[in-house]
Order: structure tokens, then sequence, then C-alpha cells
């Protein structure tokens, strides 16, 4: 009796659930034993998840170690595309194991004897690769179109906060509120916006109050929480196509202890945000508040405290205008005092392998922090300087047209659905329509309806109310007012924050 080893394989998780994998097991198992294979239970090779599109694999790496060591005759698999979906890597593995005299046996083609049967075997390689190509490229478009045209059904899960309701024949899929989640996500972006506490602060009160996260297993952890921060779910636009699959630059930590494979061999890099798709959602926060957290997540990067002791007027602000790299604080000792000066990265010969790139030398904290201190002063001491920015803002806010159009589209779909509703009624009333198809179908159009109403209503937020500019523009006087008097006693962290509200860069 000759000795063989089993060769299975299955791309996908919902092929893994149903089992398609023992069934290939099984149907090997069987030729073998009516073709007088004799196969070792550790000679039964099986990659679970693993896509046919590359040669990574944990067991098949380990069939070409059996076979290079000459312990097996023959290698049985199901069908070439089993053993992968491209035809170039079917012919160097199958040449790979003749040349360590093992044959290769597909179960559900026939016996490559003779050259007519070798071209029939390429040839199914080719399909196989084919149709591969073909089924990710359909997939990726028919998603792609129904993004479009909002549907939900493509994006097959729903973040913290909702439940994602899966379509039926009556409605599509759509995003359902769960009202407790809802409040811990509100809870989450007021505590950022307004109460200005960090990430990790916001994660140890979640904590501290005891809030389940979405299974309840694990405690919050701070990228959750920044993850709640930037989805823009929350504000009613579930986003398609925010992340694409590249090749995996590097092996991590969970990757090499699993060996140092990957079922997809990619990982995901977020894609720009002009090529997402946005799907309307109940939204949860107001847009205000949305963007607000996008605004502070931005300045984050810049203004972090994590790794300042003694915060300065100027972090984060400060750019060499000759070389364009940002300046950092440092020190000197006098005999009687420390000093403390901004000094231009560029600047440290020490940094570069062809000495320094920059010869702007640095400058006195406390006497630059006068000066740009007293200049802003002197900007609050016009009022009109600051409300002629107001004016242009609000005229652009409310002449903006992508929002306009959005605007326009909505109320126009949204006409378009309860036309339709209108139109099914008198269909049931002229006996055109049964009334289970009504019900179904009714039903659709008003969740329909219904996501699309809530997006008008964000998109209406932006564009800034008159009354509410003018009480904006009443309270600035107050608030310049305030500011000029306690200007003298201000402490650096309340500066810090007048400062930043008007000042973007400081070009030394």
């Amino acid at each position: 009796m000759k000795t063989a080893a089993l060769y299975a394989r299955v791309s996908s998780e919902r092929q893994k659930e149903e089992q398609t994998i023992a069934s290939q097991t099984e149907a090997l198992k069987e030729y073998a034993a009516a073709n007088g294979y004799t196969v070792a239970p550790e000679w039964i090779f099986q990659d679970e998840g693993y896509s046919g599109a590359i040669l990574k694999r944990p067991n098949l790496e380990r069939l070409r170690d059996v076979a290079a060591e000459g312990q097996i005759e023959t290698i049985l698999v199901y069908t070439p595309d089993r053993l992968s979906r491209k035809y170039a890597y079917q012919v160097l593995l199958m040449e790979e194991f003749a040349r360590q005299g093992v044959t290769t046996v597909f179960v559900k083609s026939p016996p490559a004897s003779t050259p007519e049967e070798e071209l029939l075997v390429q040839f199914q390689g080719m399909i196989a690769e084919y149709e591969r190509a073909q089924i990710a490229e359909r997939t990726r478009r028919g998603k792609r179109h129904r993004a479009k045209g909002g549907s939900v059904n493509v994006l097959s899960g729903a973040p913290y906060g909702y439940r994602y309701v899966r379509k039926s024949e009556s409605s599509t899929a759509y995003y359902d509120v769960i009202e407790e989640e809802a409040a811990t996500v509100r809870d989450v972006y007021r505590w950022y916006t307004e109460e200005a506490l960090s990430i990790g602060e916001i994660t140890k009160r979640l904590n501290a109050q005891g809030v389940a996260t979405r299974y309840g297993k694990s405690p919050w952890e701070r990228s959750t929480v920044w993850a709640i921060l930037r989805n823009p779910a929350y504000k009613g636009t579930a986003c398609f196509g925010k992340t694409e699959h590249a090749e995996r630059k590097k092996v991590t930590r969970l990757l090499r202890k699993r060996g140092g494979f990957s079922p997809r061999n990619s990982c995901s890099h977020e894609r720009p945000r002009e090529d997402w798709i946005e799907i309307p959602v109940p939204p949860l926060v107001s847009d205000a508040t949305f963007s607000l957290a996008q605004e502070r997540l931005e300045r984050n990067k810049q203004f972090s405290r994590r790794h300042t002791k003694e915060p300065t007027l100027l972090q984060g602000l400060l750019v060499c205008s000759e070389c364009g790299y940002a300046l950092y604080r440092t020190s000197t000792r006098t005999v009687k005092r420390k000093l403390y000066y901004y000094r231009c990265l560029g600047s440290d010969g020490w940094r570069y392998p062809r000495g320094p790139r920059c010869t702007n030398h640095p400058i006195r904290q406390d006497y630059l922090d006068d000066v740009v201190w007293k200049k802003v002063m002197q900007l609050f001491e016009d009022p009109d300087l600051i409300r002629n920015e107001i004016n242009r803002r609000v005229c652009e806010a409310r002449n903006a047209n992508p929002t306009k159009t959005r605007k326009e589209t909505l109320v126009h779909e949204i006409a378009r659905i309860k036309n339709g509703i209108d139109r099914l009624l008198d269909a049931y009333q002229d006996g055109l329509v049964q009334l289970t198809e009504l019900r179904g179908r009714v039903a659709g159009l008003r969740k329909r309806d219904a996501a699309l109403t809530s997006e008008l209503q964000a998109v209406e937020s932006r564009m800034i109310d008159e009354e509410m500019y003018l009480q904006l523009v009443g309270s600035i006087d107050d608030f310049l007012s305030r500011v000029r008097q306690s200007a003298a006693s201000l402490n650096i962290v309340d500066r810090q924050k007048i400062l930043r509200l008007v000042v973007k860069e400081i070009l030394v």
C-alpha cells in the first residue's frame, strides 16, 4: 500500500462553520480507502479560513516539509482550487512535490497521465483563478453600488449604541438604537467636548461607574473610547469603505504566537476621507458635537499633555520659518537662576548625520511668551475684527455647496418615498395589491424615510441659525471684556486655552 497525505482548505469563516472542510476530508478518506492508500492521522492537513490566493498557510507549510522529508508518496487533494486559486502556485507546488518523488492526485479531476489530461488540469487551475478574481470584483462592485444607494446591508454590523437588524423579506437591514448604550455614547461625547476630559479620564470614569461594554466581558479601554469618538455613524452617517486591505508590513506579537501566519495575510489601512461612502443611520449626537470632538482629537495630536511636566504658553504652536521644524523648550542654568529657551529641532547638529539644517538661534521663553500674549491682547481690543471673521464664516457655512446640494437631494428623496407610499395605498384601495404585500413594502419605505429624515435634520443643524448668530455676537463682547479684565491674573493653562482659540501657528 502507498503512503498518502490528505490536504483540505476552506477560505471563509462561513465555510468553516458549515463544516465544508469536514466533507472534503471525509471524501478524501473514502477515496484513499477505495484506492489502497495508507493515511496516518498526523498526515491529514487542514487550513481553515485561509485564502487560496496565498501560499503562506501553516498546514500547507507542514505538508511541504513532510514531502521534502520523503515520508509520503502521494498527496490527495479534493480539487485543484483547494490546493491554490492561482494557477502559477498550483504549478509551483506540483513541480516541487514531483521533484521530491511525490505524486499529486486530485479526487475530482481526471488523472493527468496523458498530455491532454495534464492540459485539462491546467485549464481547471486557470478557470479557478479567473473565478476567484471575478467573484472578488463582483462582490466589491456590488457592495459599493448598494452603499451609494444608502443600503445598510453592506455594513454587516453595528457599533456600540446600535443593534444591527438583518434584512428580511419585508424590509432591508437597518440600525436600531439601544437606548442604554446610546446614553453612554452621549455621555462620552459630552465629557470630551464640554468637560474637556481626556480619553484616559473618560475610560476611568466609565469603569468606575460600572458601565458595561458591548459584551460585558472586559473593562473599557482607551482604544474603545477613541473609536467611539471617531465613528461618524454617531452623527447619523455610517461610512462604507473606510479601510482597505494592503500587504502586511510586519509580523506582530499576536501573529508570532500563531506561528507567524495570518489568515488573510493583509491588514487594514484607513482610506482618504473623500473616498468614504456615507449611509444615513439614526444619529445619537448632533453634528456640531461630533465636529467639536474631531477638532479636539486633531488638536490633541499637537497639544497633548502626555510628556509635559511644566506647561508653557506657546507649546505646540512654534514653527521655524527657516527650516519648518517645530521648536522645543530647553534650559540652561546660570549662577543665579535657570533660564528656558525655545530651540529649533533643525539647529541641533547631533540629530542629523550631515550637521544642523537650520541657523535659527534659540530665543528666551519668557521674552517670546510676553510678546505673543501682548499681541493677542491687542487683538481682543478690536471686537470688530472678530465680528468680521464670524460673519465671513457664517456666509461660508450658509452658502456651502455640498451642504445645500445634500439637503436638496434628501428633500427630493423623502418626497419620492412618500409618493411611493401614497401610490401603494391607492393600489391597495383599487385591489391591485394584497394586504400582506402592502405591509411589507410600506414598512421598508417608512424605515428608509425615517433614516433620511434624521439625516436631513443633521444637515439643517449645520446651517447656522440667524438667532443663534446674534446671540453669539452679543456674547463675544462680554467674553472679550472679561478676558481683558482678568488677563493679568490668568495662569498658564487658562492662557493656553485662550491663545489656542485665536492662534493657529507662530512662525519664528
